[in-house]
C-alpha cells in the first residue's frame, strides 16, 4: 500500500489538513502526520469574516501525530503533502523539515502543496522555475522564490500539485490523487 507523509504543525489550517489526509486514505494510501514532537497538532480554523481585512481565527480540532520530524525515514513515504495556515510560517526553519522536503523533490516525488504550504519548499529555493497555486497574499514570496503563480485551484507541475487553499479542495483533491496514483503507477510498472 502507498504511504504519504503528511507535514504538518500547530496552526495548521484544519480543512488544509483534514481534506487531504482523509482523501489519500480513500484513496487506497496510508497517510502518516509528522510535527515537531509526538504531541497532537492543534489544528485552526480560518474564516473570512466581511468586517474584517483578513481572515479570521479560531482553535480547531487536535490532530494526533505519528512521527517526529527528527525520526522520518524518508525511504518509506511515496508521497509529501504541506498543509496551509500558519504552521508553515515556522516548520520552514526546521533542519528536518528540510531535510524531508528537499528528499522529495530531489527524487521527483509527488509533492501536495495547500495554500500557505507553499511557502516550505520556497524558502529552500525550490520552486525556483516550478508552477504553484498559494493563497493569493503571498504571491509575491512564491514570485521572489522564482516560481511561476497561477491562479487556479489545481495546478500541476510534473510531479508538483497545489491549491490556493481549502475553497478549492474538490478539484484538488483529484489533481492530487492523479498525480500520487500516476506516481506509483509508473513506479510498479
Amino acid at each position: 500500500m502507498p504511504r504519504a507523509l503528511l507535514l504538518t504543525g500547530d496552526a495548521a489550517e484544519e480543512l488544509d489538513t483534514m481534506y487531504p489526509y482523509y482523501r489519500v486514505q480513500e484513496g487506497g494510501w496510508d497517510v502518516d502526520v509528522s510535527s515537531r514532537t509526538m504531541r497532537d497538532v492543534q489544528l485552526v480554523i480560518h474564516e473570512f469574516d466581511p468586517n474584517s481585512d483578513a481572515y479570521v481565527e479560531k482553535n480547531g480540532r487536535k490532530l494526533p501525530v505519528d512521527v517526529p520530524w527528527a525520526e522520518v525515514d524518508v525511504e518509506r513515504y511515496d508521497a509529501l503533502i504541506i498543509p496551509g495556515g500558519r504552521a508553515p510560517e515556522w516548520i520552514r526553519v526546521d533542519a528536518d523539515v528540510r531535510r524531508i522536503t528537499e528528499h522529495f523533490f530531489a527524487r521527483d516525488l509527488p509533492i501536495a502543496l495547500v495554500c500557505h504550504g507553499a511557502q516550505v519548499p520556497a524558502v529552500y529555493g525550490l520552486l525556483k522555475g516550478r508552477r504553484t497555486a498559494c493563497f493569493p497574499p503571498i504571491t509575491g514570496d512564491m514570485e521572489n522564490a522564482g516560481a511561476t503563480v497561477v491562479d487556479a485551484p489545481d495546478v500541476v507541475d510534473g510531479n508538483l500539485v497545489s491549491c490556493r487553499g481549502w475553497p478549492d479542495m474538490p478539484q484538488f483533491g483529484r489533481a492530487m490523487m492523479e498525480v500520487f496514483s500516476k506516481s506509483v503507477n509508473s513506479a510498479s510498472a
